[in-house]
C-alpha cells in the first residue's frame, strides 16, 4: 500500500494518491491531472477510483479530466447532483483498491453532501481518514458556503457538530487525519501549517473538538468572525457540479505570443485586464499603465480569484520568461480560463517599444519611521486577524481582500500615503489597484510588517491578561 499526500503550497490543497496491488485511487484531484497519470505508469498501475470529499468552492478539481483520460469512476458522497456521469456512494459503502478498502463516511456540515473517505488497510484495520473540508489540522471546515433554502450556516454548523462526534471522533486516535486544505485557505478560520495529524493529537489540539464542548458552544465558536467568502467561490462550485473545458484546451488558447502592437489591440477591444505576474521587486520598477499586479511568487491563484471578480474576465499576461504556461495552469486551477496571450518578450518588449510606463515607489521601513515623525499617513492591508494581533499605532486596516470597499478611504487630493503588509508582496498588489483607480500618490513600504518591528516605530499589541 502506498499513500502520498501531492500538497500544492500556492492553493493550501492537499490531493492524495492511493496505490495498492496495482490499483490506484486519487483524491481531490487538481486539475493538471498529468502528475497522477505519470505517477500511476511509474508504478505500472491502473487508476479505478477518483473520490471527491465535496464540490470544492476553492479551485477547479480534475475529477472530470482525469475519468475522461483513464476511465476511472468518479465518486461523491450522498445528495451530490451533478451533469455528468458519477457514481454517489452510500453512507457506509466500502470500495477495493487491490488488497485495501475505501469507506464512505458521510460527514454532512461543511456542505451536506462532505464525505470522509476512511482507508482500511491489508488487515482491515483503519488506518487513515481523508476528510477533505470537514476536519483540517487545528480547525473544522467552515460553515456558510452551502446555505440554501432554509438551511442556514447555524444548522450547517450543527450537522457538522454531529458528524464529527458520531462518524470520526470514535474512530481510534492512531487513525492519520489528512485533510484537503492547510494554513492559508479560506475554508477554515485556524488551520495549521502542519499537512497531516492524527485522531489522538486532534482531540487533545483541534478546538473544535473538545471533549465536553456543547452543540451550541461549537456552532457559535465555528461561526464567530467568519470573513465573507471570496466572489468566486461559487463560481468554482458551479464548474464543479456542471463541468469544464480540458486544461489542455485552456492552454492551447492561452499560450499565444503577441507582438506589442497585437498586445495593444486586444487590450482594446476585447476591455481585457493585464495581469503582471513578475516579482514584485521587477514590477517596482517599471510596469505597463493600469496593470494588475499579482506575483507568482505568492499565493498567486487564491488572490487571483479573491481580487478579480469576473471569472470570465478576459485577460493579458505579462510574465517572467518561460513561465507563460504555469501561469495559465495556475490561473485555471481556480477557474480563470479566459487567457487571450502573453507579451513575447515580457516588459522588456514594451521597453523596447518605448511605450508608456509606469512605477511604483517603494521605500524603507527606516523611511517610514521618519515620514511617521512628520505625521505620514499610513494603510495596513494584512488580513483583520494579523492587524488586530499587532499593528503600528493608529493606523488603519483595509485588508487587501475587501481593498475595493475601502477605496474611498485613501486620500485622493495627491496627497501621498503608504501602505504596507507582512511581506511586502500584498502591498504591491494593493498599490497596483490603487493605481488602477486613479489613486496614485501611494508609497509601498519594503519588507512589510517585518521590517517595520526592526524600526522604533510605536506599535499597538493586544494586552496580555494575568490572573
Amino acid at each position: 500500500m502506498k499513500i502520498e499526500q501531492i500538497y500544492t503550497g500556492c492553493l493550501s490543497q492537499g490531493a492524495y494518491y492511493i496505490e495498492s496491488n496495482g490499483e490506484v485511487a486519487i483524491i481531490d484531484p487538481l486539475r493538471e491531472v498529468q502528475p497522477y497519470l505519470d505517477r500511476a505508469k511509474e508504478d505500472d498501475a491502473k487508476i479505478t477510483y477518483i473520490f471527491e470529499t465535496h464540490f470544492h468552492a476553492d479551485f477547479v478539481s480534475g475529477h472530470i479530466t482525469l475519468a475522461e483520460k483513464t476511465g476511472a469512476k468518479i465518486v461523491y458522497g450522498p445528495n451530490a447532483e451533478m451533469n455528468y456521469d458519477a457514481y454517489i456512494a452510500k453512507d457506509g459503502e466500502s470500495f477495493k483498491i487491490g488488497n485495501i478498502e475505501i469507506v464512505a463516511l458521510h460527514t454532512p456540515g461543511h456542505t451536506m453532501e462532505s464525505t470522509t473517505y476512511l482507508l482500511k488497510d491489508e488487515q482491515g484495520k483503519d488506518h487513515a481518514i481523508f476528510s477533505g473540508d470537514t476536519l483540517f489540522i487545528g480547525d473544522v471546515g467552515r460553515p456558510d458556503l452551502a446555505q440554501k433554502g432554509s438551511i442556514t450556516q447555524d444548522d450547517l454548523a450543527g450537522f457538522l457538530f454531529d458528524s464529527l462526534r458520531n462518524k470520526i471522533m470514535n474512530l481510534n486516535d492512531d487513525v492519520i487525519v489528512y485533510p484537503a486544505h492547510g494554513a492559508g485557505s479560506a475554508c477554515g478560520k485556524k488551520l495549521s501549517k502542519e499537512t497531516f495529524s492524527t485522531i489522538g493529537e486532534q482531540k487533545q489540539t483541534n478546538y473544535a473538538l473538545r471533549a465536553d464542548m456543547t452543540k451550541e458552544e461549537f456552532v457559535k465558536e465555528v461561526t464567530d468572525g467568519l470573513l465573507p467568502p471570496p466572489d468566486y467561490f461559487p463560481l468554482n462550485v458551479k464548474l464543479n457540479k456542471e463541468g469544464y473545458d480540458s486544461i489542455d484546451a485552456i492552454i492551447e488558447k492561452g499560450t499565444k505570443a503577441l507582438s506589442v502592437e497585437d498586445f495593444i489591440t486586444k487590450y482594446e477591444t476585447h476591455n481585457a485586464l493585464i495581469l503582471d505576474v513578475r516579482h514584485q521587486f521587477d514590477f517596482i520598477k517599471g510596469f505597463i499603465p493600469n496593470a494588475m499586479f499579482i506575483g507568482l511568487n505568492g499565493t498567486f491563484a487564491p488572490w487571483v480569484g479573491a481580487l478579480i471578480k469576473d471569472i470570465n474576465q478576459p485577460i493579458l499576461l505579462i510574465t517572467p520568461e518561460g513561465k507563460e504556461e504555469e501561469t495559465i495552469t495556475r490561473l485555471a486551477r481556480v477557474g480563470f480560463d479566459n487567457v487571450l496571450g502573453y507579451l513575447a518578450g515580457g516588459f522588456e518588449s514594451w521597453k523596447q517599444a518605448n511605450k508608456e510606463i509606469d512605477t511604483l515607489t517603494s521605500v524603507s521601513a527606516e523611511a517610514l519611521e521618519k515620514a511617521i515623525q512628520e505625521n505620514a499617513i499610513v494603510f495596513d492591508v494584512r488580513k483583520p486577524g494579523e492587524y488586530e494581533n499587532e499593528h503600528i499605532k493608529d493606523v488603519e486596516n483595509t485588508p487587501l481582500d475587501y481593498l475595493n470597499d475601502y477605496l474611498s478611504v485613501f486620500p485622493h487630493n495627491n496627497t501621498n500615503f503608504y501602505i504596507h503588509c507582512a511581506g511586502g508582496y500584498r502591498s504591491v498588489i494593493a498599490a497596483s489597484i490603487l493605481k488602477r483607480n486613479g489613486i496614485h500618490n501611494v508609497i509601498d513600504v519594503a519588507g512589510g510588517y517585518g521590517a517595520i518591528k526592526k524600526t522604533g516605530i510605536v506599535r499597538t499589541m493586544p494586552t496580555c491578561l494575568s490572573s
